[in-house]
């Protein structure tokens, strides 16, 4: 990887369960790409390149929306579906095309107007595995499938329901300091154990609420001087199709990706400041944590409680999806925006003093049973 590969600017917007009848999913990706590059203290003109990942984009596509906003011309277009692994993915091929000198400014951008007709639109059409195999059944979404591998994975590893517990009241305490979040209200254990069962042993503050919303980050190949402030990219791996779709779901690709990552980069998973981890569920929080050396596999609840709970390893500071909501295609890029934050300096009360090493992972596209892509970003403060 290139040291000269820079996140200069990120944005997001407003988070809301309920939007606007005049919000469109290209307005809220235009706000959000737009504020990037002000964040960046560049101007519209200077983008030329763009990256986008939504679910209701269409009929449109990334060339519409270019075209739509007043870009060009351009000399990188992407266009990714890839989920959760979408910000990662794209941020990886931006860098990529940056290197080669295809382009010097990459907006990426994802999002979606995700109402109530949209949500359950993409829950029953995801791919065609999930309308041909598991829409017909009597279930809905991806919740009974997760709750399954959280029952393997607390049998696994000991684990009870208290653990996943204080993976959650964590990231709404870090909730509560982000004036960006859907649910800042403070919530406790009690509260979380008597919530209502969504899908044994899930209850409903396991699983994310669906929100409308987008986030963006600027890419360059040279530092802002009037940017809010430079984050160098130092790595990004991935993995696809681990266990080709026959696993267990227990291991994610980061168990491959992670080390190459560490081992290109020089990089050891105890100096890492801030930590950002796709979050649908509080077992894909310990999958991820576990396959990155993040937290100990033979003391996870340990771990979750000296460390976590405690904010001593600060994971998911904006709140998460589980906490801030996850808005369709952007839940792939919202850690990304929260630890370039967390790494610029520019995170408000959640603040970590002196956060300088960031690592981010990407994790999505449920096949037939789990996540067929894995993909990571270590970054560090200039």
């Amino acid at each position: 990887m290139s040291d000269s590969i820079y996140l200069s600017g990120a944005a997001e917007t407003v988070y809301t369960r309920h939007p606007a009848g005049t919000v469109t999913t290209p307005s809220l990706l235009a706000q959000a790409a737009r504020d990037a590059v002000a964040d960046a203290g560049l101007e519209w003109r200077d983008v030329d390149g763009l990256g986008v990942s939504s679910f209701t984009l269409g009929p449109d596509h990334a060339v519409d929306f270019a075209w739509r906003a007043g870009l060009g011309p351009l000399g990188w277009l992407m266009e990714d579906t890839n989920g959760g692994a979408s910000g990662v993915n794209m941020l990886q091929h931006a860098t990529h095309a940056i290197a080669s000198g295809q382009a010097r400014t990459i907006v990426l951008v994802s999002g979606d107007r995700m109402d109530g007709g949209a949500f359950q639109d993409l829950v029953a059409e995801y791919n065609s595995a999930t309308a041909e195999h598991l829409a017909p059944l009597p279930m809905s979404g991806p919740n009974a499938l997760f709750a399954m591998l959280t029952q393997r994975q607390m049998a696994a590893f000991g684990l009870e329901r208290e653990d996943y517990g204080r993976l959650v009241l964590s990231q709404r305490e870090w909730a509560g300091l982000n004036p960006g979040a859907v649910y800042r209200g403070p919530l406790t254990m009690e509260q979380y154990l008597e919530a209502p069962i969504v899908a044994p042993p899930l209850g409903r503050f396991d699983c994310v609420p669906p929100v409308s919303g987008a986030d963006a980050i600027v890419v360059t190949a040279a530092p802002s001087a009037s940017g809010a402030g430079v984050v160098r990219v130092r790595g990004t791996e991935t993995t696809i199709n681990i266990d080709d779709q026959d696993g267990d779901g227990l291991v994610t690709g980061l168990a491959q990706a992670a080390p190459r990552a560490w081992d290109t980069t020089g990089i050891d998973p105890a100096d890492i400041d801030a930590v950002g981890v796709y979050d649908d569920y509080p077992a894909m929080i310990v999958a991820q944590l576990v396959d990155a050396g993040l937290i100990d596999p033979g003391n996870i609840a340990r771990d979750i409680a000296s460390e976590i709970a405690t904010h001593r390893l600060p994971v998911n500071t904006s709140g998460g999806q589980l906490s801030a909501g996850q808005a369709g295609a952007a839940a792939g890029m919202h850690g990304i925006v929260e630890v370039y934050r967390q790494l610029s300096g520019t995170a408000g009360d959640r603040q970590i003093e002196g956060a300088r090493l960031g690592f981010v992972s990407g994790y999505g596209m449920v096949l037939y049973r789990y996540g067929a892509c894995a993909n990571l970003a270590l970054l560090e403060r200039m």
